[in-house]
């Protein structure tokens, strides 16, 4: 199989679909990979590197899109990239389709079979494909959520850890998942006041036993979510629900309640953000304000760390990627079906279930 690795065009992102490392496994399998000139430039990997792991380089992306039967990438097609993919071409990238019906569209009428990372589930339930990402966007949620709060920021002017005599600040984080345990680590690392807030009752004992007194836990209500809001320094919201939008747990009137300065990081953005305020925002500029509260919404975090991210992303896909070249989507799927619910969209059709529900369509699955 030609698998086709273009240069990532979203602003300002610098991750690639493939590390040379990767791009070696492949071609040693029998494949041949083309890389677009340059897009290994933003994590600091030049066409030379990828040409001594076996890859063929590509004058631009209308030549990968061209040639390649399979199409590699780290963020959802842009439009231009949506008219470049055509019938029975397979995408393999993160879609998150359900806050985002103007890409669902597109790649409907592409024809392409469309191939999601966040929807690949593995055989204990786990997203293993967006466990890497949600792992640094979780750790970066604190350390941005930090610099936010600095007065020259616009923040309140607290430092997250304290100092002896001073309280520390207080974080919160909606979501005792992947990206709220690694915010949790990171900020409890930093000596703030921490508390994770979940639905899942095992989940928080899970928590208490991994970080015990240096961590608080709530089980999640209205009334819970409110009363820490509004007390907190940093909200860090890191809620999902799998293929589907994420849920709005902090209203327009709670964030009205929170003191000016205070911190919003919604690293759910992807999936449409799990605070009733937010809107997505970029890495040239990644804050804006809501009743003196101010809100970091970027939708690719981890494309500010695109070394760390893209090599975590291809130990994480490679396995994947060499399944689907191997043996084709279908006897993929037929050996994965962990790998077949990644599917999202097929011959001009959602075939995905809860995305379908979340665009308001009729789900159909592949036949």
């Amino acid at each position: 199989m030609r698998i086709g690795v273009p240069r990532e065009i979203k602003v300002h992102e610098y991750r690639v679909g493939l590390v040379p490392a990767g791009v070696r496994e492949l071609v040693g399998a029998g494949h041949e990979v083309l890389v677009e000139s340059g897009a290994g430039n933003g994590i600091g990997v030049d066409d030379a590197q990828y040409r001594a792991a076996g890859a063929a380089i590509a004058a631009n992306a209308a030549e990968v899109f061209a040639r390649a039967d399979m199409v590699v990438k780290v963020k959802e097609p842009q439009p231009v990239e949506c008219e470049m993919l055509r019938p029975g071409q397979v995408l393999f990238t993160y879609l998150h389709l359900a806050a985002d019906p103007g890409q669902a569209k597109g790649l409907m009428k592409s024809g392409a079979t469309a191939i999601a990372y966040e929807t690949v589930t593995g055989r204990n339930g786990t997203l293993p494909l967006l466990t890497p990402m949600s792992e640094v966007a979780g750790r970066m949620s604190i350390q941005v959520g930090a610099a936010s709060l600095q007065k020259a920021n616009g923040g309140f002017g607290v430092l997250l850890g304290g100092v002896p005599g001073v309280p520390p600040a207080k974080v919160v984080i909606l979501g005792g998942g992947v990206a709220g345990t690694h915010a949790a680590e990171m900020a409890i690392g930093l000596r703030a006041d921490v508390t994770v807030v979940d639905r899942s009752v095992d989940r928080l004992r899970e928590l208490s036993s991994m970080f015990g007194s240096t961590l608080h836990t709530a089980y999640s209500t209205i009334e819970t979510v409110e009363r820490l809001v509004r007390d907190a320094d940093l909200v860090v919201g890191a809620v999902l629900v799998v293929g589907a939008a994420a849920p709005k747990l902090v209203t327009r009137a709670m964030v009205k309640t929170m003191k000016p300065g205070a911190v919003l990081v919604d690293i759910s953005i992807d999936q449409g953000g799990c605070f009733e305020t937010s809107h997505a925002t970029t890495h040239a500029e990644p804050t804006f304000v809501v009743d003196g509260v101010i809100h970091y919404c970027v939708a690719n975090m981890p494309g500010a760390v695109p070394r760390t991210s893209a090599m975590a992303l291809t130990n994480a896909t490679l396995p994947y990627v060499r399944a689907l070249a191997d043996l084709g989507w279908q006897a993929a799927f037929k050996r994965d079906p962990g790998l077949a619910a990644g599917l999202n969209v097929h011959a001009g059709e959602i075939t995905h279930e809860v995305v379908a529900k979340a665009l308001g369509l009729k789900a159909r699955p592949a036949t």
